[in-house]
Formats: C-alpha cells, sequence, structure tokens
C-alpha cells in the first residue's frame, strides 16, 4: 500500500449474491483455460467463446470473476486507479500522488462488467460535458463501461452482434490499455486495462476475420454428449440452487486454493523463460498456417509462459506450447468472412509436424 494510503474497510463477502463457484463447473477445459491464462497475463488480449447455446458461457465468466482475489483501489476514484502503480492511476490520481495527497484505499472484488447489446459508444467510452468544459474551464468526464472494466473484466454477450465499430473500440482499448475520448477538442483519458471476454453462438454470425484476428485466443464450446457428464452438471447446479450458501463453503477450500495458485502464477510469470528453438518453431508454425501479421506468434509466446505459470515452472516445455496453440491460432487462419473457424485439427496437424511429436487422439466428450 502506498505510504500516503489510508485503508478504508471492504464490504462484507457475505452481502455480495451468490456466484457459483468456478472450480464447481463442469468440463469446458478449453474455455476455462483460456480464461485462466488471460487473468495471468492480460496482455494475451482477451477471449472469443463461441458455442452452443445452454453451455455455461455466461455462468463460468461469472464464476471468474467471482473467483479472483480482491485488489486494492482508489476509494473516491472512478477509474479503479491502482495507489501504489502509476500505470495504473488516472491523470487526476497521479496529480494527487504529485502533491503529496494522502489517497483513500480499500479492498474491491475484482468487476465484471456486463456490455449490453444496444449500447452506445458514449456508454461505452463516456462523455465530456462540452458546456460545462466551456463555461468553466474544467474537463466535465462522465466515465463509462471501460473506466468500471479498468482492472476487471469485460464481458461482451453476442458480440457477433455488435456493431463494428464498437468492438473496434473495445479492441482498441484492449489492446492499449487506455481510453481516449475527444469531444471539440478536449481531450481525456484515463487507464482501461481490463480481460475482454466476448462470446456468441455461431449461428447468428461470425465476427469480420480482421476482428477476430485482434481476441487473443478463441474458444470454441459444445453441448456435451457423455450422458454421466450431463447428469453431474444437472447434480452439481442443482445443489447450488437448492442451498447456495452450504455449497459454497464445501468448496471453499477448492476456491482458495486455485485463487492462490492464480497469484502466485501471476508472480512467477515475468520469470518464465523459453528456450529459443521453441520461439522459431512457434513462428515457423504461424508461417506455415499462413497466419496474417505477428500477433499469432505473441500470443502464443505469452500464452505458453502463461501456462507454465499457472502450473509453477519456469521453463516453457513443448507440451505447454501444445496445450496453448491451437486456441491462439484457429481464428486467425480465416481470410474469408463466409468460411468457418477451424476446429482445431489442421492447427494441431501442423505444430505436430513442426514440433515432431504424434497427434493425440480426438476426445468425444
Amino acid at each position: 500500500m502506498s505510504p500516503t494510503a489510508q485503508a478504508i474497510p471492504t464490504p462484507t463477502a457475505m452481502a455480495r449474491r451468490a456466484v457459483f463457484p468456478f472450480t464447481a463447473i463442469v468440463g469446458q477445459d478449453e474455455m476455462k483455460l483460456a480464461l485462466l491464462l488471460n487473468v495471468i497475463d492480460p496482455k494475451i488480449g482477451g477471449v472469443m467463446i463461441m458455442g452452443d447455446r445452454g453451455t455455461g458461457k455466461s455462468t463460468t465468466i461469472r464464476a471468474l470473476a467471482d473467483l479472483l482475489p480482491e485488489i486494492e483501489v482508489v476509494a473516491d476514484d472512478p477509474f479503479n486507479s491502482d495507489p501504489s502503480d502509476p500505470e495504473l492511476m488516472s491523470d487526476s490520481v497521479r496529480d494527487r500522488v504529485a502533491n503529496n495527497e494522502s489517497l483513500p484505499v480499500m479492498r474491491r472484488k475484482v468487476q465484471m462488467i456486463d456490455l449490453p447489446l444496444g449500447a452506445t459508444e458514449d456508454r461505452v467510452c463516456g462523455t465530456i460535458d462540452i458546456e460545462k468544459a466551456l463555461s468553466e474551464g474544467v474537463k466535465a468526464f462522465e466515465p463509462g463501461l471501460l473506466a468500471k472494466a479498468n482492472r476487471g473484466i469485460l464481458y461482451v454477450d453476442e458480440v457477433n452482434l455488435l456493431d463494428d465499430h464498437l468492438v473496434d473500440v473495445l479492441l482498441d482499448s484492449a489492446a492499449s490499455g487506455w481510453n481516449t475520448v475527444e469531444r471539440e477538442g478536449i481531450s481525456i483519458r484515463h487507464p482501461a486495462r481490463f480481460v475482454l471476454v466476448g462470446s456468441g453462438n455461431p449461428e447468428e454470425g461470425e465476427l469480420r476475420p480482421q476482428l477476430l484476428d485482434r481476441f487473443g485466443m478463441h474458444a470454441e464450446i459444445r453441448t456435451v454428449k457423455k450422458p454421466a457428464l450431463r447428469v453431474k452438471i444437472v447434480e452439481e447446479r442443482s445443489a447450488f440452487d437448492q442451498n447456495p450458501k452450504v455449497y459454497l463453503e464445501q468448496r471453499a477450500q477448492k476456491q482458495e486454493d486455485l485463487q492462490q495458485k492464480l497469484i502466485e502464477a501471476q508472480n512467477l510469470l515475468p520469470s518464465v523463460t523459453m528456450d529459443y528453438d521453441l520461439r522459431v518453431q512457434i513462428s515457423q508454425v504461424c508461417a506455415e498456417l499462413d497466419v496474417d501479421g505477428l500477433r499469432g506468434d505473441i500470443v502464443t509466446n505469452r500464452a505458453a509462459k502463461a501456462i507454465a505459470a499457472l502450473e509453477g515452472r519456469t521453463e516453457v516445455t513443448v507440451d505447454d506450447i501444445r496445450r496453448v496453440v491451437t486456441l491462439c491460432l484457429r481464428h486467425r487462419l480465416r481470410k474469408d468472412p463466409l468460411e468457418s473457424i477451424d476446429s482445431g485439427y489442421k492447427v494441431q496437424k501442423v505444430f505436430c509436424s513442426v514440433f515432431g511429436v504424434e497427434m493425440p487422439e480426438e476426445d468425444n466428450a
């Protein structure tokens, strides 16, 4: 905590609405892995989750937000500014720190912000009160959803139905970590570092390849086919709905263990290394798949390091790359908007060829 900060008590956990625990979600391992890796390294660039209706997309994302540890924020700042990291402070908080002002600090759960489908650009980015700015000479800014999402999760359901321009704005902010609003020659910016999660049903249309490419990962989820697993999912949900308090108490230790694992992975990440030969092979896979640009190379490198950190290791292995390469590259193969996204077979085939390993057997769960 900053030496100029004053702690403010946090609201009690019991005051929050009960959320289905992340560790109790059955199946959908691809989606869960992609989300955890983005939490460990938000610079991976977010996740696009496409799949059938009723497969737990929203439930999983809310569970992730609830799982994450509390963060310290400046209590009277609308941007969830970090009281000790200048890179995560709004300009006004930086000015206060420079003037040695005392910052009121509180601990808060990581926020998950839902972006409504009909949201306007002003609602997303925020608005500047031009009249007040001109008459009073102050930058009167009304923060939007990007301000609330700073240091949290921004969830866009049915992202494939969102206006392309708004998707562009979200992706720009997610990539740069800043949101800039300009009106009539007045410019205001604030930190907007969040994990961007989009979801949708492919039957309702795909994103344009140019926009899809800018999501770090693409997870595909399918309705579980095995009857025993379906029964397990129904039983877990029924037990939670019947008595959320008891259900959460029974799984509290697993939740705490995973939370601690994420904290340790975030701290370990800067120490994770990858051999030069492995980096060359990743780029060879991207080249052979004819992936445009270098985003695929960068994201695969980041994701491989994140999964090593998640498992408490400081060196990336070939198996780490195998487990993330499909998530990072499958959506970058589309050149034509009418093409469907590769299920992962093509990516795995090229990966196995380049790395000299056998193709894994298909899992028909």
